[in-house]
Parts: structure tokens; sequence; C-alpha cells
């Protein structure tokens, strides 16, 4: 899978592509990750990429020239292109799984007062992370790349994501490591005898009774 990043601010992204999983999924190949400054690609003064919005107001609204000319350099016949935005479809798992089996993601992170509204017309769909406002869209173009790169073949294990929270619409079910005890909090006992069967059916159980008390929203 390619990625590209459209945004202002590519320094943002130098932990995100140099550290943990990610960084092993580009150094595996099983990723390529372009980080592209669009303000390259102004062909006014200073680099200029955006301006004062028609009718008044508050705010700089960007400008569609740098924003299109970036999307075009980069998009191929493979190509989907995302506008981050407040006003997309929530994101959620099963949006990530969908993902992962496209060939080629442009992520637009927006800035300032946001995008001239003719940029949709250059896009294929908005997505938002949730109902909040961040200062650009730098911050959810790491959180859907890193939830779609996780998914793909070989990044890390299968098991570890095929029954993890939200991939049947119930929360992940509790889990422990040593001690035994700790200051008096232990570990349940169904844990300890070994019984794979019965630790299944604890397991399910306990993500539907953490689904109940936490995200009963969830529940089919």
């Amino acid at each position: 899978m390619r990625i590209d990043i459209l945004t202002l601010f590519p320094k943002m992204f130098d932990g995100f592509l140099s550290e943990s999983i990610i960084k092993r999924a580009i150094e595996k190949k099983q990723v390529e990750i372009h980080i592209i400054n669009f303000r390259d690609f102004s062909e006014l003064n200073n680099s200029q990429v955006d301006d004062t919005p028609y009718g008044g107001g508050c705010g700089m609204v960007l400008r569609l020239e740098p924003l299109v000319a970036a999307i075009e350099h980069v998009k191929t016949e493979d190509s989907k292109v995302i506008l981050l935005s407040p006003e997309g479809k929530t994101y959620n798992q099963e949006k990530a799984s969908m993902l992962k089996k496209e060939k080629h993601l442009i992520l637009v992170c927006g800035h300032y007062e946001g995008f001239d509204e003719r940029i949709h017309h250059f896009v294929d769909e908005e997505i938002s992370i949730g109902d909040f406002i961040l200062t650009g869209g730098e911050i959810p173009a790491m959180a859907i790349a890193d939830s779609i790169i996780r998914l793909l073949d070989g990044v890390i294990k299968e098991e570890s994501y095929t029954e993890e929270s939200f991939t049947n619409h119930l929360l992940d079910y509790p889990t422990y490591t040593k001690p035994r005890e700790f200051r008096g909090l232990k570990v349940p006992e169904v844990l300890l005898n070994g019984n794979h069967e019965e630790i299944k059916k604890w397991r399910h159980q306990e993500q539907i009774k953490k689904t109940q008390e936490k995200r009963n929203d969830l529940l089919k």
C-alpha cells in the first residue's frame, strides 16, 4: 500500500514515521508513505496557500490551486482521495478494514479556517475522527494511517487484531500479566487453570459485560 499525506506541516510526522510498528512496516516495505507539503505547489508570492473568505468572516481559508495541484501530482488510477474534515462520516474500525484493501490513499490535511468548498469536486470522500475540532488534519491523518497500516498483512500478528475491540461489535476482553497478585488485586483464577475452552468462554462473557457497562451502543 502507498499512502500520500498532504500537509502544511510535514515535520509533525517525523516521530510517526520513525518509531515503533510504523517504522518497521516502512522498512519491510509493507507500506510506502510520502509526506507532501502542498505549500510547494503554490504559485503565489511567499508560497501563500490561504486567503480571506469571500463574504467576510474570521480566519483564513485554504486556496484551491495548491491543494488541487498537489492532489493531481500524486494521484493515479488506483488512488482514493480522502479529505480530513469534521464534516465527514465518523471513522471506525470497519472503515479501517475497508481502506486497508486500497492500493493508494491520499489523505488531505486541512488547517486554518478550513477548505474552499469547491475542494469537494476533487476528493472521493470526507472522514472525521470525532465530533470535536483540532487545529489541523495532521493528527487525524496519523490516527487513520496507523489504524490501517497495523491491519496490513504481516505488520502485526493476525490474532492481535481479529479478537480486539470493535471487530465483533464488542470491546476487548480484560487481560492480565505478572504478578498474580498486586496490593490485594488478583488475576482471575480461570486464567490460571490452563483450560482453554473455559478461558475462551470467560473472555467472551467479559467482552459482553464490559461492552454493556462502557459502550452499550455497540451491542447488536
